[in-house]
């Protein structure tokens, strides 16, 4: 009953998170945060300087241009309403009147552009002075129909849906949206008007620790926003915004939940001892933090979305919203031309059981792709999110800690983009793999690595699609074949296995072609 997604470059709305204090501050950002980005000294080319995000689409091949002026937001209606141009009056009159309007001559500039559809909008909600969600959603709301409106005219076509990449509580401000303001709505269904979101870091489940208000961290302005990150309010199925409501209102394969994991590189450490102190059932009590810093890494997920985690923290130098990895898989997310999953068939661990204790095992895999540096998935035993743990040898536990992605031992589910990879004829992934092993009786992760091990996918394009494995990098040898061991097709997709003096697996490989509007196609069918 959804309409269709679409990988075309759409309109990009971007949405910052919660702001401490009175937001004076926040609203003297220009661009929210998503301006800010990060240097790497001890890298190059490319991947030495991140320019943020907001530069980084405007150089990137996409060429987006910056809408940021043509909407304003004001705490109180504009004493004097503005004077439209003849070019303008085909819009609702309501556009130019109320505390969010176009600007005239900043849309009339917009519109001479070659392709206003690749357009960046920062929602500077903070703007209106009145912290509550439903003024929040409505907001929101209003802004994408002027988007949507204004690329119509342009295009002389049917209105455009639009992008969001939103950071922190501007997950639950989209949310807000689609759960409570669209519904409202007779004209517009939200997955009609929004095509993707990617949420960075948004505690969709609350924040684990609820000491904030009652110690008076923040002031009572802050109060009705403090509400959307109660776990009992976002558990509640009466509640009509609460996580477990979302995918009544939205298509959960069109939001991606990127998920920091690095606690200790955040910068306020009250916050992630709080999260340290307040563990979640079945997080194995205060030895693990299992945070970017300030939120939980089960509770920045929607149940039955597609999600990944990159090991950063969730604010600051190199973060989930000032790293290269959150736009790297934000554009394939919107972009790519092919689904991958990686699932488990089978496993064996052959070493490694304590013979006095008791041994449990945690089970994780990174991947990157080829010509770039950085990952598009990442799981360690620093990241505190190897799946598991597991006391059998064979996986085959069910009441896990952080279970697989979905009920058919999936462990990553990523997209990717053939025209921006380096060859149009093959494709090429570093699948970087770990097995641990600690005494239940210890404290934290021991230092027993029973298997840790890179090997190299490559998917031969043409003629027809093969897949290969590999120990090494010979992939970019003068001869790519030698000491490659072909991938068995199986039903739904390809099998390889991995093995070392501690442990053997068999895993299979999935790839879906994705239309240019519509949903994925299997390239193997079940």
């Amino acid at each position: 009953m959804w309409s269709g997604p679409t990988r075309q470059p759409l309109p990009i709305i971007m949405i910052r998170g919660f702001a401490a204090g009175d937001s004076a501050d926040e609203r003297r950002l220009t661009y929210q945060g998503f301006n800010d980005g990060s240097v790497y000294p001890q890298k190059r080319g490319e991947n030495y300087i991140y320019e943020g995000m907001v530069l980084r689409f405007i150089k990137s091949d996409w060429r987006y241009n910056d809408a940021t002026n043509v909407v304003g937001y004001y705490p109180s209606q504009m004493a004097t309403p503005p004077v439209i141009p003849e070019e303008l009056k085909v819009f609702d009159p309501h556009f130019f009147s109320g505390r969010i309007i176009i600007d005239p001559a900043m849309a009339l500039h917009f519109l001479r552009s070659d392709e206003p559809w690749k357009s960046l909008w920062v929602f500077r909600y903070y703007d209106l002075c009145d912290r509550t969600f439903p003024v929040y959603g409505e907001a929101l709301v209003r802004l994408i129909d002027f988007i949507r409106a204004l690329c119509a005219l342009k295009s002389q076509g049917a209105k455009p849906k639009v992008n969001i990449i939103a950071h922190s509580m501007g997950g639950l401000v989209v949310r807000e949206a689609i759960q409570r303001t669209y519904p409202k709505r007779s004209a517009t269904a939200a997955d009609e008007a929004i095509n993707k979101i990617v949420t960075l870091g948004t505690p969709h489940k609350g924040v684990s620790f609820q000491l904030l208000k009652d110690l008076r961290w923040l002031p009572i302005e802050s109060a009705n926003e403090l509400e959307h990150f109660n776990p009992d309010n976002q558990a509640d199925p009466s509640n009509p915004t609460s996580a477990v409501n979302f995918a009544r209102h939205f298509p959960l394969d069109r939001m991606l939940c990127v998920v920091g994991t690095n606690y200790r590189a955040y910068n306020n450490q009250a916050a992630a001892l709080l999260n340290r102190l307040s563990p979640i059932a079945g997080e194995m009590g205060m030895n693990f933090n299992r945070s970017d810093g300030l939120v939980k890494l089960s509770c920045a997920q929607i149940d039955g979305a597609p999600r990944t985690f990159i090991h950063k923290s969730h604010g600051g130098f190199d973060s989930i919203i000032t790293s290269r990895e959150s736009f790297e898989i934000a554009t394939r997310f919107f972009y790519g031309d092919v689904r991958t999953r990686l699932r488990q068939v089978r496993a064996q661990v052959k070493r490694g059981f304590d013979f006095f204790g008791k041994s449990e095992f945690f089970f994780g895999v990174s991947v990157k792709p080829r010509g770039v540096d950085f990952e598009l998935f990442h799981q360690s035993r620093e990241a505190e999110n190897c799946y598991g743990p597991f006391r059998t040898g064979d996986f085959s536990d069910t009441d896990l800690s952080l279970p697989w992605a979905d009920d058919q031992k999936l462990i990553w589910e990523g997209y990717l983009n053939l025209k921006a990879s380096l060859s149009q004829t093959d494709l090429v992934m570093r699948l970087e793999f770990y097995v641990g092993e600690r005494d239940l009786f210890g404290v934290g992760f021991s230092d027993n690595i029973v298997f840790a091990k890179q090997y190299y996918v490559r998917a031969v394009l043409q003629p027809s699609l093969e897949l290969y494995l590999y120990n090494s990098e010979e992939f970019a040898s003068d001869d790519p074949m030698r000491n490659a061991t072909p991938m068995r097709q199986v039903p739904g997709g390809w099998e390889f296995d991995v093995m070392g003096t501690g442990f053997t697996g068999t895993y299979r490989i999935e790839f879906d072609r994705i239309p240019e509007t519509g949903t994925p196609v299997p390239l193997i069918p079940n």
